[in-house]
């Protein structure tokens, strides 16, 4: 039995969240479009117009990677691109409470006396996007999925750049118009390191993190998306 998951647009086109499917021998993803295509016809023809990312296990899959009995099959339109916090949360984190910038702030700024800048990107809820007025946000994301890419981004940010320490936080949920929705803090010793990092930061969270947002607009309920 093969656990196949839609999240965002997807799931609405579908008129469901996840379904299981009979399989009878492992094959390549590829094979697997037809046993999905009566179940979800409409999916489908976005699928050969690779208009969508396919995870197995949580890791992002190819048309030839193996499916075997068991596995679990997410199926992903392109990405859209508080609490108190504490020494012991880790430094990338979605959540649906807001977060503190000054909290963050102070929190990021103890991990090293040779820190002497610190960028900062806070993205937040505006009322108009793409001709329209918005009333209210709502993210959902690939839980497991979106966490570890948070995580191999701080990684890379810290390999890639000389920086000291990366905190990324993505909220998920409702979000009210002038409400925060992403931070970014980048900790360097030089402040072009970190403008640097932190703006690499949110270009790739956009690109590679499987959350999506959704506009209520006068128009109705909108999925925000970039094609691949």
């Amino acid at each position: 039995m093969v656990k196949v998951r839609l999240f965002a647009r997807l799931k609405d086109l579908a008129g469901r969240s996840e379904f299981n499917l009979e399989l009878s021998r492992p094959i390549p993803l590829k094979g697997l479009w037809d046993q999905l295509q009566p179940e979800i016809p409409r999916i489908m023809d976005w699928v050969k117009e690779k208009r969508v990312l396919v995870a197995v296990n949580q890791e992002m899959a190819t048309e030839e990677t193996v499916i075997h009995d068991g596995d679990e099959v997410g199926l992903m339109p392109p990405f859209s691109g508080g609490a108190m916090a504490s020494s012991t949360q880790p430094w990338t984190r979605i959540q649906t409470e807001d977060f503190s910038l000054d909290d963050e702030l102070r929190r990021i700024k103890t991990v090293s006396g040779r820190i002497g800048g610190v960028a900062v990107f806070v993205g937040a809820a505006r009322d108009f996007s793409k001709g329209r007025p918005v009333s209210r946000l709502d993210y959902e994301h690939y839980a497991g999925l979106a966490e570890k890419s948070l995580a191999e981004i701080r990684q890379r940010a810290l390999k890639q750049f000389p920086v000291i320490e990366v905190c990324i936080i993505h909220r998920t949920g409702e979000i009210p118009i002038g409400g925060n929705i992403v931070l970014i803090l980048t900790a360097a010793e030089h402040r072009a390191e970190a403008f640097r990092a932190c703006r690499w930061c949110i270009d790739e969270l956009k690109t590679v993190t499987p959350i999506w947002k959704r506009e209520t607009t006068p128009d109705g309920e909108i999925w925000i998306e970039e094609r691949p």
